[in-house]
C-alpha cells in the first residue's frame, strides 16, 4: 500500500507536535526581558571611554544608553519599549570574582529579568603574577554568585562573557611609546605588562602563565554557567576570541575600552547571547 504525499506530510505535522507538547520549553520563545543590570568591574562601568580616569555608564556594552555603542539595552529596548529607564549598572570599578555575590545581592534587589556578569580582568591583572585570584578561589566565588542569582531571581536570564585576552593587550601596545608610558607610569596590569619589551626568557614564560590563568577562568566561567541550567549563556569565549585593535583601547591608559571598543564589546557578546 502506498502512503500518499499528503499523508506523509500531516504525520510529520503531529509528530512535530507531539514533540512540542512534551517539551515546552523548545517550543517557547523567551520574550525580551523588561529590566536589566550589569554585574562587573570597570569595564562594565565604561571607565575611561568618555572622561579623564572618570566611569562613562552611558557608554557601557551592557547598560549604557549611548547609541554610538548601541549596548545589550538599547538593542533589548529596540524591540522592548518596556525596558525603558530599568537598566542598572551594578558594576563597579576594580571589583574582582569576590565582589560578584555583593554585586548579585544588588541585582536580585533590583527584581531584573537580565543580567550580565563580566569579571576576571582585575583577578588576572595584578601587582605581580604572586598576586593573581586562583583558579579554583574565582571559580568559588563565580559559584557563589550565581547561586544568589538563580536563588533571588529563579526566571532571569543571566549572560556570562568571558574575560578578554590582557595577552593581546600587551601584543597590540608592545611597541607604542604612549601605551608603554602609561602601563608604566600607572602601574597597571603588571602581572601581565611589566617589563613589556623584554624578550628575556622568564618575561615570555611569565605572560605565557598569565594568558593561561586567564583561559582557566574562562574555562571555570563556561562549567560554572552550564552548572546553572538554561538560564544561562555563556558566550562560548567571543569575548576572549576577539582580536582588538589598539585604536579601540583608551588613549589614556592604553588598558579600557574607549567608545569603539565598548561598541566592539557590545556587539560580539549580545550576538552570542540569548538573541532577543
Amino acid at each position: 500500500m502506498t502512503i500518499s504525499r499528503r499523508v506523509l506530510a500531516t504525520l510529520a505535522s503531529l509528530t512535530a507536535l507531539v514533540l512540542l507538547a512534551a517539551d515546552p520549553a523548545s517550543a517557547a520563545t523567551t520574550p525580551p526581558p523588561n529590566s536589566m543590570a550589569s554585574m562587573g568591574d570597570s569595564i562594565t562601568r565604561g571607565f575611561n571611554a568618555c572622561g579623564w580616569y572618570v566611569d562613562c555608564t552611558s557608554r557601557s556594552f551592557s547598560t549604557g544608553d549611548y547609541s554610538t555603542v548601541n549596548s545589550h539595552y538599547l538593542r533589548i529596548r529596540a524591540v522592548n519599549p518596556n525596558i525603558q529607564g530599568r537598566n542598572h549598572n551594578d558594576a563597579r570599578s576594580g571589583a574582582k570574582s569576590a565582589d560578584m555575590y555583593g554585586q548579585a545581592g544588588t541585582a536580585v534587589s533590583q527584581g531584573v529579568e537580565y543580567v550580565t556578569v563580566m569579571i576576571g580582568a582585575n583577578d588576572a591583572c595584578t601587582s605581580s603574577e604572586a598576586t593573581m585570584t586562583p583558579v579554583s578561589t574565582y571559580r568559588a566565588n563565580i559559584d557563589s554568585a550565581l547561586n544568589r542569582l538563580r536563588a533571588g531571581l529563579p526566571n532571569a536570564r543571566v549572560a556570562v562573557l568571558s574575560v578578554p585576552d590582557i595577552y593581546r593587550l600587551w601584543y597590540i601596545g608592545r611597541s607604542n611609546f604612549s601605551a608603554l608610558s602609561a602601563w608604566s607610569s600607572f602601574g597597571i596590569c603588571q602581572s601581565m605588562l611589566a617589563n613589556p619589551t623584554s624578550t628575556a626568557q622568564a618575561d615570555v614564560d611569565r605572560r605565557a602563565r598569565v594568558r593561561q590563568r586567564v583561559i582557566d577562568y574562562n574555562t571555570q566561567l563556561a562549567q560554572a554557567c552550564a552548572a546553572y541550567g538554561a538560564n544561562c549563556d555563556f558566550d562560548d569565549n567571543a569575548v576572549f576570541s576577539y582580536p582588538f585593535v589598539l585604536s579601540q583601547v583608551s588613549g589614556w591608559d592604553y588598558f579600557h575600552p574607549n567608545t569603539s571598543g565598548q561598541a566592539v564589546l557590545a556587539s560580539i557578546s549580545y550576538a552570542n547571547g540569548f538573541g532577543w
